[in-house]
């Protein structure tokens, strides 16, 4: 992952078959139960061998997405067996398999291999298989819900059985005795027709994050044949509803429980080589609720189940989907072909499996059976037949954009996928055309998000350094590998030379780019925000991307190494569950109330500032009610004359107990960007004229008061850190960063969570911001204090 390294690797080794071997042990007392082998994904296709003989072909075993259950009862021996599978090489423009775009470099093996479990099931003679709950809510009382419980039993002799099938849902107790002919596999379903328990009364209602709790409940089966237990099952699930609609002006709106919701996500990146790694999962579960969003797209990178049981917990919301720009799309293309029948079956087979992998999770809310297309209607009633087939749930989205055919199957998508995906400035996102804060987006953002000057020197060389702020129009490798438009970085530099000056440095550069990242992403949700009420409303917004397969300068929230950078602060700010926001068109203060709370009493303080710290305009707006999941605009601010070139708007919501709910500060000019909207294009928007922000660098040097508390909580430390600028100095400190590190100007601790960060302070002004990292032995860290205009220092932390 180092500068250009990747290139080195000989991509002709994985032009070849590759094969995988294992040994598995059944004990002789085991015997008379039937085993079976259940493939879970491989790229993209194998051969399998047990014991020495082929037991299936790459024909039948085929497909990234597939799931394969083979019956090997015969084949199996007491002791010892070997499992052999030969894996052929996957190309991502001619088999269902997982494909990168621009956005990534292709691994070298472009993912061949098995990447999810091989298992060795057992049962005796009947094995249980596909159980699943559909869960209905009433509304909007959601006061009480059916549910109905399936499950396939099947009887692998040649013999008839008699079958029991009892267990608990949601601690409702069940039963059914089943007859079963050889080789029968019949599905038992309970339902509140059946079973009146089956109609809870008062449910624990599962809601997103910001919405309320989570809770799951738990289910489990168990298929006797007389008294013993052939097989069982168990799962969970939650007891939710969700649906969709198109609002007025044609786009999707999400209903959850019966109440709208905002879409605020990003785009999933697993890592690059597909790698099974569960704690570093959870980090970025954990940063993800750090940062407010509330949902996670994945497109074509549909994940292993660990995944969706960790967004259950969590309350996000995933949008999965299938990918674009790869033979999951070959009829979209140029010149574009249809698929064999093989690819067909291969594409039913893959959404069949998904569709059993993902239908019981609350936090899975729709399917997107298209990506920057929608597949031509043959394909698409296939993938909708196939959905409904596995009593799929949620809605059926046919594709993340607008690109649709006549009587398109399903509806038409109520998405649009319209950039931008490089550099724009802030108020861009304000605007009622393009990529602007109006219905739903499936994928967009400003391109360029510069990671901290650690995480460059992990994974840039110097010379690559050095070209990153002195020559803005050279190819960076770790912008886009291949010629796109991405593979250099010439308009975010453009846009940061403009408005802010010409970088001196790299350390200017980095910090410069914080500052930009910061302030344009800020800016992307905020907009989102501002619109979730207007008359064109702004339904769903999904930054791409949410992290990044590998370290990029482009297209991330959370980098590569975990260590926050500017974008994610941004992003973290204008996500508060409560928030307070400028919107860059009107001049507009704006309340949002993401949570399903009223909030009465609440004061705003509206503080404009020029850059020499001299207060220009004051107000106070009190005993404000907002309303639950609204946008509430509080006042405008009035056009100012003495404006400097540069100025501030401090904005801050308090409760009625005066209680610091929400702060915001904006760095204006009174020139602001004008965009040349008829030269737009897929990707961005020129800007005829920029914001003159220059003066920021004028700002004088200023030293900032520090106290911090250290306490230990479980396997972690919190760390608070209080940030005061003393009343003695005239100047704001500005954009403050605050980082944990192993020893004065060592490495980052990370990952780390902080409650805010990047923070500018007024003379007198106080924050505390707290940080949570784990535990480290042998390490005595230091908070390291920096900023725009702050002197940096490194103050001990003492475990209290």
């Amino acid at each position: 992952f180092y500068g250009t390294n990747l290139r080195a690797i000989n991509r002709g080794h994985f032009q070849i078959p590759w094969w995988y071997r294992t040994t598995f042990r059944i004990p002789d007392s085991k015997k008379g139960l039937h085993t079976f082998i259940k493939i879970n994904g491989i790229s993209s296709s194998a051969d399998i061998w047990l014991n020495g003989k082929k037991i299936a072909g790459h024909k039948e075993i085929a497909g990234a997405y597939t799931t394969h259950e083979i019956d090997v009862t015969k084949q199996v021996q007491a002791g010892v067996n070997v499992l052999a599978i030969r894996v052929h090489p996957a190309n991502p423009w001619r088999n269902l398999t997982v494909s990168w775009v621009d956005w990534n470099p292709a691994p070298p093996d472009y993912n061949m291999g098995i990447w999810r479990n091989v298992d060795i099931l057992r049962s005796g003679p009947v094995s249980l298989r596909d159980f699943h709950v559909i869960p209905k809510l009433k509304l909007p009382e959601l006061n009480s819900a059916s549910l109905t419980v399936k499950a396939k039993v099947s009887n692998a002799t040649d013999v008839p059985q008699s079958v029991t099938v009892s267990g608990q849902v949601a601690g409702v107790a069940l039963h059914r005795n089943v007859q079963l002919q050889p080789h029968q596999t019949h599905t038992v379903d309970f339902s509140p027709a059946t079973n009146s328990a089956l109609r809870p009364r008062h449910p624990k209602v599962w809601w997103p994050i910001g919405m309320g709790a989570h809770p799951l409940y738990h289910a489990g089966l168990k298929a006797l044949v007389g008294n013993a237990i052939s097989d069982s099952s168990k799962i969970t699930f939650g007891i939710r509803s969700v649906t969709s609609h198109l609002t007025k002006q044609g786009f999707r709106q999400f209903v959850i429980n019966g109440k709208p919701i905002l879409i605020r996500g990003g785009g999933w990146a697993p890592d690059m080589f597909l790698r099974d790694q569960p704690q570093r999962m959870a980090t970025e579960f954990r940063y993800v609720r750090n940062l407010g969003l509330n949902a996670i797209r994945t497109e074509g990178k549909l994940e292993r189940p660990s995944f969706y049981h960790m967004a259950d917990r969590n309350g996000i919301l995933i949008l999965s989907g299938w990918v674009c720009c790869s033979e999951w799309e070959a009829w979209a293309k140029t010149g574009g072909r249809p698929w064999t029948k093989a690819t067909f079956k291969v594409a039913g087979k893959s959404m069949a499996s998904e569709a059993r992998r993902l239908r019981n999770h609350p936090s899975v809310i729709a399917f997107l059976i298209g990506s920057d297309n929608a597949p031509p209607n043959k394909i698409a009633k296939m993938y909708v037949d196939t959905l409904h087939a596995a009593d799929w749930p949620n809605p059926i989205v046919s594709a993340a954009s607008k690109r649709v055919h006549k009587n398109q199957v399903p509806s038409p998508s109520g998405i649009k996928m319209s950039g931008p995906y490089a550099w724009v400035p802030p108020n861009y996102w304000y605007s009622d055309k393009v990529g602007g804060a109006f219905g739903f987006i499936a994928e967009t953002s400003a391109g360029a998000d510069i990671p901290r000057l650690s995480t460059l020197n992990q994974m840039l060389t110097p010379r690559e350094r050095r070209a990153l702020w002195k020559n803005p129009g050279v190819k960076q490798y770790h912008a886009s590998p291949a010629w796109s438009p991405f593979s250099t970085l010439k308009l975010f530099d453009s846009g940061l030379a403009h408005r802010y000056g010409k970088p001196t440095s790299l350390a200017d550069y980095v910090e410069k780019s914080q500052l930009a990242n910061y302030n344009v992403v800020r800016a992307q949700f905020e907009a989102y925000n501002a619109h979730m009420d207007a008359k064109n409303p702004s339904t769903g917004v999904i930054y791409w991307m949410l992290n990044s397969a590998w370290p990029s300068l482009h297209w991330h929230l959370i980098n590569h190494d975990l260590n926050p950078a500017g974008a994610y602060f941004g992003a973290q700010k204008a996500n508060q569950a409560v928030h307070i926001q400028y919107s860059y068109n009107n001049r507009a203060v704006m309340a949002i109330n993401h949570t399903l709370k009223p909030l009465h009493g609440v004061d705003a303080r509206i503080r404009v500032y020029n850059l020499d710290g001299k207060r220009r305009y004051s107000h106070n707006v009190t005993g404000i009610d907002l309303p639950a999941n609204r946008a509430s605009q509080l006042m405008v601010i009035p056009k100012l004359k003495q404006l400097s070139s540069t100025y501030f708007v401090e904005l801050e919501l308090t409760n009625a107990d005066g209680q610091q709910i929400s702060r915001n500060v904006y760095w204006l000019s009174n020139k602001p960007d004008q965009l040349n909207w008829a030269k737009s294009n897929w990707y961005t928007t020129p800007v005829s004229r920029y914001a003159n922000l220059k003066a920021l660098q004028k700002l004088p040097s200023v030293n900032v008061r520090v106290k911090t508390n250290t306490h230990r909580d479980s396997t972690d430390q919190v760390t608070k850190v209080t940030v005061t600028a003393p009343a003695k100095d005239k100047d704001v400190a500005f954009f403050v960063h605050l980082s944990i590190r192993k020893t004065a100007n060592g490495k980052p601790l990370v990952p780390i969570t902080w409650s805010s960060n990047d923070v500018s302070l007024w003379p007198g002004e106080s924050m505390t911001l707290t940080a949570r990292y784990k535990a480290t032995k042998h390490v005595s860290p230091v908070v390291q204090v920096s900023g725009w205009n702050v002197r940096s220092r490194s103050i001990p932390l003492t475990l209290q």
